[in-house]
C-alpha cells in the first residue's frame, strides 16, 4: 500500500515548528489501518456548497512523466550522473519560482555556461510529456464525482507545454504552481498559502506526491499526506478513505 502520513495538525496564523524527518516517518501508517473521512468531511459544506475533502496532486512523476530523468539526460548525450554534475546548482529552481525566464536558464543551465539548443530542450520535454500509467483514467473519475481537485506542483512556466499536449485542465486545475506563487515544496510557506488560498482547514486536504519530503512537510501542516508509488496503490488508497472513484457513465 502507498503510505498515509499524518501529524497533529498546527495553526496555519503561527509558524510551524521544524520536525526531523525520524520524527515524521515515525507517524506513517498504512491506510488499510485508518478511518474513512468522517461523513462531515466527505460530504457537501452547506454554506459553501462545497464537496470536501479536496485533492491537491504533485504533477510530476504523479501526473506526467517527468521526461528530466526519462529523456534530457539522451539529449545532452549524458548519463543522469554526469548531468547533474554539470549543470548550476539552483539554475533550474530560480526557473521553477519564476525569478529567471527560459532565456536566462539557457544562460546559465551549466555550470561552464556553455550554450546548447534551447528549443531543442523544449522539444525534448513536450515529446517526453504523457501521462503516468492509469492516472487519466483516476483523474476522470474523481472529477465525475465533483471532488475538487488542484496542482500543487514544483515546475516552471512550461507547465503550460504539459497543458497544451495533455490538456491536464479538462481534469483539475492548474492553481499551486511554483512559478506563479515564487515559493517551493517543501517550504512551509507554500504549504500555508494553499490553505489561505482554500480556505479549508488543513486536514479537508488530501496531498499526493512522489516525493516524501513533500509529503512529510504537508502532514505537518495538518494536511492528510499520501506517498505516491503507483496508481493502482492510490487508486486502492482512496477507495478505503473513503473517497469515491466509481465513474459509471454511460
Amino acid at each position: 500500500m502507498a503510505q498515509l502520513l499524518r501529524v497533529s495538525p498546527i495553526s496555519f496564523l503561527s509558524k510551524p515548528s521544524p520536525k526531523s524527518p525520524t520524527m515524521a516517518l515515525n507517524q506513517i501508517k498504512n491506510t488499510n489501518k485508518s478511518s474513512t473521512f468522517s461523513s462531515s468531511a466527505n460530504t457537501t459544506v452547506k454554506d459553501s456548497n462545497r464537496k470536501l475533502p479536496i485533492l491537491l496532486f504533485d504533477i510530476m512523476d504523479t501526473i506526467v512523466r517527468d521526461p528530466f530523468y526519462h529523456h534530457v539526460p539522451a539529449f545532452f548525450g549524458m548519463s543522469m550522473e554526469e548531468l547533474i554534475e554539470c549543470k548550476h546548482p539552483t539554475a533550474w529552481i530560480e526557473f521553477e519560482k519564476g525569478l529567471i525566464d527560459e532565456v536566462e536558464l539557457a544562460r546559465k543551465f551549466f555550470k561552464d555556461g556553455k550554450p546548447f539548443d534551447l528549443e531543442g530542450l523544449k522539444n525534448c520535454m513536450r515529446s517526453g510529456y504523457s501521462y503516468v500509467e492509469g492516472v487519466e483514467e483516476l483523474l476522470r473519475a474523481l472529477k465525475h464525482n465533483n471532488y475538487e481537485i488542484h496542482a500543487f506542483t514544483n515546475y516552471p512556466i512550461w507547465y503550460k507545454m504539459i497543458e497544451d499536449k495533455l490538456e491536464i485542465s479538462t481534469y483539475i486545475s492548474w492553481t499551486f504552481c511554483s512559478c506563479i506563487h515564487g515559493k517551493r515544496k517543501p517550504d512551509h510557506d507554500f504549504f500555508l498559502e494553499v490553505v489561505r488560498h482554500l480556505k479549508v482547514d488543513p486536514a479537508s486536504c488530501i496531498f499526493i506526491d512522489d516525493r516524501i519530503k513533500n509529503v512529510e512537510a504537508a502532514a505537518e501542516i495538518g494536511f492528510i499526506g499520501l506517498h505516491f508509488k503507483n496508481t493502482d496503490l492510490l487508486h486502492q488508497d482512496l477507495s478505503q478513505m473513503g473517497i469515491d472513484i466509481s465513474c459509471n457513465q454511460h
